[in-house]
């Protein structure tokens, strides 16, 4: 086995070059056994077996910096630079994480969990490197759909003005590139990756550029090439005409030129597009027929392709499920998504209306503001997200839709803690800022039900902007619906007062099931709207308890409970032991979403022992 022999790029650099298909393929067998036993990302990084073996193959990643974009295309990378023991551990609690992460290994540049920065973050970086009077090489990997994100424009834009010397290296696979078609592009892509071709253009640049008059000659034999590449293949000019030497397309699975056309990008000066080719899920067959199944895919049987455990009906399935329901009764609902459509559960939406269904790929402010949009001219558009790229368009939620009281509705997806993923996916910041925002209302559901009561409420019901928050997968024992009521007891007692909302309702009430036990009397109040809060119905349940502990799974700064002990204050009300049990600043980790709440004390048994220890101290 070559790949047992690989512990550092210095030994993928070592071999020979009639080892590096077998090489390939060693690494593709590896991504599925240990995937498929996992879970993560996989067909994006099938895709990118041969990019990042020719990238180590020329490049010093633990000088250079390759900057990925998204970082899920990482693992081949990871297995590469030191990591293949650790991938038993993939994005599981302390184990590999399933991105770029610099703690784990000098080879990571950049943590990279969200899409389309990674142009403007390698300028940054290619920018300091100018500054400090250093020598390495800066590239920025994009694709899998990130160039569909507008961020990266901007990134491309400055830096194709900027003269600085970086590579991006585009990984099309479909997902956000047109691909070239036609004879000449395919001839010109080959004559461009030839060794002899680039050592030929470096010393014709070289001999034209001694004098004056000289460089007048190359700069003019340049513009009628150009022009005339320009008249029979317009394909290359957008980056041409920004400011890039353009190199592609090229065989993203093709060894040999991936090295030549990377060798050649690392000689030039300037800024530099490699435009690649790749087959997303390649040398899986069932990745290769269904990549967007085998994306980001549960444990599954490598055999069948088949997942281990079958998938049951979760929040977001019920959530697209209903809107196309209520779509069907009022021509006005349109659904939008961020380049989730499977995911966020619309697939049966644009099924059953797809001219009222929406992709608007990577670029959730433009989501925003087109839904805006729509809805100033009569629509009801809704607009499913998860809640940790919805926080790029925060803008956009205050500008153009709370500003002008638009009838925009949000499906909040994985909001509070989602797992395996980790801290750049968790949702624990969606309650500090739209609960902020003046004009929204929020609302979480804790069952299907009250799901599905609360977008008809948020559709026909309710004016202005709503957002409705749900978590990643299933319902638990709760299942009823008390949607009708912003704040509801679920359970009477006069010691303790437990205030939560969505399913860590859950938690609280098997907490106070246990503090019952233990002599203590609990009561556990249910928020169903967190903004705007129905402060009077929540002080009328907190007067005279001795001790409120609110539960939440977001970060504390901007949190419900500080919302609930600061209107506590202004009402005068004297709590001996007020608790806000949350992550207080701490970003999660991976790990399965129990695993988490049990670190940070959001389940029954951390509610339980900060409950006692706080009563404990009255004795």
């Amino acid at each position: 086995m070559i790949l047992d022999s690989i512990h550092s790029p210095e030994d993928i650099r070592a071999l020979d070059q009639n080892q590096l298909p077998q090489l390939c393929k060693e690494l593709r067998q590896f991504l599925l056994e240990n995937v498929s036993k996992t879970g993560g990302h996989f067909s994006s990084n099938l895709g990118v077996v041969e990019l990042t073996v020719a990238i180590h193959r020329v490049f010093d990643t633990a000088h250079d910096r390759l900057v990925f974009d998204v970082g899920h295309q990482a693992y081949v990378h990871k297995a590469l630079t030191g990591r293949q023991a650790l991938f038993s551990t993939l994005r599981q609690l302390d184990g590999l994480s399933g991105f770029p992460k610099p703690h784990e290994s000098v080879h990571d540049a950049f943590i990279a969990g969200h899409a389309s920065n990674s142009v403007s973050v390698a300028l940054g970086m290619a920018r300091a490197r100018t500054l400090q009077h250093q020598d390495y090489q800066v590239m920025a990997l994009i694709g899998d759909g990130a160039l569909t994100g507008g961020l990266a424009y901007e990134g491309l834009n400055n830096v194709g003005a900027s003269g600085e010397h970086m590579i991006v290296l585009l990984n099309d696979n479909g997902m956000s590139i047109d691909p070239n078609v036609g004879a000449l592009p395919n001839h010109l892509s080959k004559l461009r990756s030839k060794p002899a071709y680039y050592h030929f253009k470096k010393w014709y640049r070289g001999l034209f550029g001694e004098s004056p008059s000289q460089s007048a000659i190359y700069r003019f034999n340049h513009r009628l090439k150009t022009s005339l590449k320009k008249t029979l293949w317009p394909g290359s000019t957008l980056f041409e005409d920004m400011g890039f030497t353009y190199l592609g397309p090229i065989d993203g699975h093709d060894l040999p030129r991936l090295c030549d056309m990377l060798t050649w990008a690392k000689e030039l000066t300037g800024p530099v597009v490699v435009h690649v080719h790749t087959q997303k899920g390649k040398g899986y067959a069932f990745a290769e027929r269904d990549p967007g199944k085998f994306h980001g895919i549960a444990p599954f049987d490598p055999e069948t392709g088949l997942l281990k455990k079958a998938p049951g009906e979760t929040f977001s399935s019920v959530f697209g499920k209903t809107l196309s329901d209520c779509a069907g009764e009022d021509s006005r609902i349109c659904a939008i998504t961020a380049a989730m459509e499977e995911g966020t559960g619309l697939t049966v939406f644009e099924q059953a209306h797809p001219e009222r269904f929406f992709d608007v790929g990577i670029a959730e402010g433009h989501g925003v503001s087109m839904a805006a949009g729509m809805a100033k001219q009569g629509m009801i558009p809704v607009f499913a997200v998860y809640s940790t790229f919805l926080q790029r368009s925060y803008d956009m939620l205050v500008h153009d839709v709370a500003l002008q009281k638009l009838h925009v509705v949000l499906g909040v997806d994985r909001a509070g803690l989602v797992g395996a993923d980790g801290e750049t996916h968790h949702g624990c910041l969606d309650v500090s800022y739209l609960t902020s925002i003046p004009g929204f209302t929020v609302l979480c559901p804790a069952s299907f039900a009250e799901l599905r009561t609360m977008l008809h409420q948020a559709l026909f019901e309710i004016d202005g902007p709503v957002a409705i928050r749900y978590p990643r997968g299933g319902e638990g024992v709760f299942n009823a619906d008390t949607s009708t009521q912003a704040a509801v007891r679920l359970k009477d007692g006069r010691q303790a007062v437990l205030i939560t909302y969505g399913t860590l309702v859950e938690q609280a009430l098997s907490a106070a099931e246990e503090l019952e036990r233990s002599g203590i009397s609990t009561r556990v109040v249910k928020l169903n709207r967190i903004a705007p809060l129905d402060t009077a119905a929540i002080l009328r349940e907190t007067e005279r308890a001795k001790t409120v502990l609110i539960l939440e799974d977001c970060f504390e700064n901007g949190s419900v409970g500080q919302q609930l002990a600061a209107a506590m204050e202004e009402a005068g009300q004297c709590c001996p032991h007020m608790i806000l049990q949350n992550l207080k600043d701490h970003f999660a980790p991976e790990g399965t979403v129990d695993q988490l709440r049990h670190r940070f004390g959001l389940d029954a048994d951390g509610v339980v022992k900060t409950v006692k220890e706080a009563m404990s101290c009255e004795q």
